[in-house]
């Protein structure tokens, strides 16, 4: 039998595959993906070096620069007459750049290991903890330089290097504060001039006068985060501020916004590790804040401060200039020395403070019945109802009964008829007793609220009382649940009873009053169209 010859070609298994490998859908639909995912990602690169340029920058920018921000000084205040009454003056300290200690710092971190390798102690600290040890180590040197040209023994606070080395350390580190300008100058000559201790020079409140006006003036309190720095480059960079100071109380509380200097500062590189890197890429000098002239009068605020401590008694002393509202005497004892609050107030010195009553200022914020004062108010709510007029008369024996109670009038000696303005002029409570009861308690008290006493007088100081009152029968009902008597009137009649009033309430009734005006609105602030002199 003869076979015809058979192909081999079917039998070999990988000839199969190898004819349709070109035409699988499947792997050029992968092929195809594969390609687009390259593509896109190729693309995606090249818009994010290219096409987002100014958003790389600034991110660099931000990771790798640092701002420092320095307050400005504040600006001054002056009496009425340009003489000075709050200003500043230098306050020096010690500090040591951290940033030119990195080698020390390295140098002592493997002096510390191998100190402690060497002893053979288990108990080996970490190496956060010995860098902390070194870092210590070092600062504590440098002091020592310290101590040994001021003769001084003062120890490094391992708790704040700590603090600042991990929060601030682009900033130098503060090693002694407030030094004497005695052990400036030595430190200035025995210093080297690129030694990373520097004598740092700020400013600091001055208060010339001491306990003068005390209370008016105010003082200032440091605040790590407190530098305007409103129109300085780099607000969207990592920022550390030097301490500041603001206002507190008083004027310095008051016109804190235009006391504060324009704060200065500059712009360093950093490396990784947060050191900056000299010298600074951009700077600008801080500026001081606005000078202020006030009302008062110096020679006045002294006379009224120096008759109140020889009383020895507390008690407050107000003055107005009555054409202008014009605040020339605001002062309470007791008091105390504004100097101690610069730099800080020391716990011994606020004990003090506290024993003797002087945090409150009793012109603005003392609530008293205002006495005999009060009795102006009685007479011209008689005067506007028709119950006293021009001679009206009364006859004073030295008491005045109302009810079953007696009252007495021991302000005169002089006994007989009375009339208004002789009653005012010995200050007679039998003359106001016996009219203010016909006039009647809520016609006085309505005169009482038309001059501005159940309410503040505006003056420019913080925390001025607020809760003062002119006690009327529906306030005793709501308050005490208790009707109203004519021994109340009789009592608020000559200003005593419940009436709650400020001195400078009553100062600023008496200046409207010698106007011919309702209501006086004080004011610290000199507003005469010429301007003194400053000295």
């Amino acid at each position: 039998m003869a076979y015809a010859p058979r192909s081999s070609a079917p039998d070999r298994p990988g000839s199969m595959v190898e004819s349709h490998r070109g035409y699988d859908p499947r792997l050029w639909l992968f092929y195809g993906l594969l390609a687009l995912l390259l593509a896109t990602l190729a693309a995606g690169l090249a818009y994010q070096q290219l096409g987002r340029t100014d958003l790389h920058r600034e991110r660099e920018t931000v990771q790798s620069q640092r701002r420092v921000v320095v307050p400005g000084p504040r600006g001054n205040l002056f009496d009425r007459e340009g003489r000075l009454l709050v200003g500043n003056r230098p306050r020096f300290a010690v500090t040591l750049n951290l940033d030119e200690l990195r080698t020390e710092f390295r140098r002592e971190y493997l002096r510390v290991r191998r100190n402690y390798r060497e002893t053979g102690d288990k108990d080996l600290p970490n190496a956060a903890q010995l860098e902390r040890i070194a870092r210590v180590s070092v600062v504590q040197g440098y002091l020592q330089t310290i101590n040994r040209i001021l003769g001084i023994r003062e120890k490094v606070n391992a708790e704040a290097l700590e603090r600042h080395y991990s929060q601030a350390r682009i900033l130098p580190f503060i090693l002694l504060e407030d030094i004497t300008p005695e052990a400036y100058s030595r430190l200035l000559e025995q210093l080297p001039v690129n030694s990373p201790l520097q004598v740092y020079t700020a400013s600091t409140r001055s208060y010339p006068h001491g306990r003068l006006a005390a209370h008016t003036l105010g003082y200032t309190a440091s605040d790590d985060d407190l530098a305007v720095d409103e129109g300085l480059p780099g607000a969207e960079l990592t920022t550390f501020k030097m301490r500041g100071s603001v206002g507190r109380q008083g004027l310095e509380a008051a016109l804190d916004a235009r006391l504060q200097g324009q704060a200065g500062g500059a712009i360093y590189r950093v490396d990784p590790a947060g050191y900056r890197l000299q010298p600074p890429l951009e700077k600008r000098r801080p500026t001081q804040g606005a000078d202020i002239v006030t009302s008062l009068d110096l020679d006045l605020q002294r006379a009224a401060e120096t008759q109140m401590a020889e009383s020895g008694l507390a008690g407050a002393a107000v003055t107005l200039d009555i054409a202008s509202g014009e605040v020339l005497v605001l002062a309470s004892h007791p008091d105390y020395d504004l100097n101690d609050f610069t730099p800080r107030l020391t716990e011994k010195n606020a004990e003090e403070i506290n024993r003797q009553g002087a945090w409150l200022n009793r012109a603005t914020q003392g609530l008293y019945p205002p006495g005999s004062t009060f009795k102006l108010v009685t007479a011209l709510a008689g005067l506007r109802t028709g119950h006293i007029l021009p001679d009206s008369q009364v006859e004073c024996t030295g008491t005045y009964q109302v009810g079953g109670r007696v009252f007495v009038c021991n302000n005169h000696r002089d006994r007989g008829v009375i009339t208004l303005p002789q009653a005012l002029e010995k200050s007679c409570n039998t003359f106001f007793y016996h009219y203010g009861l016909q006039t009647g308690i809520d016609a006085i008290a309505a005169e009482a609220r038309l001059h501005g006493l159940d309410r503040p007088t505006g003056i420019d100081l913080p925390h001025e009382a607020r809760r003062m009152l002119v006690p009327d029968p529906a306030w005793k009902e709501t308050r005490r649940g208790d009707r109203w008597f004519p021994g109340d009137t009789a009592n608020v009649s000559i200003g005593q009873g419940d009436l709650a009033l400020t001195p400078l309430q009553m100062a600023c009734l008496v200046a409207s009053l010698a106007r011919g005006e309702t209501i006086t609105h004080p004011t610290l602030l000199h507003q005469s169209p010429t301007k003194p002199q400053i000295q």
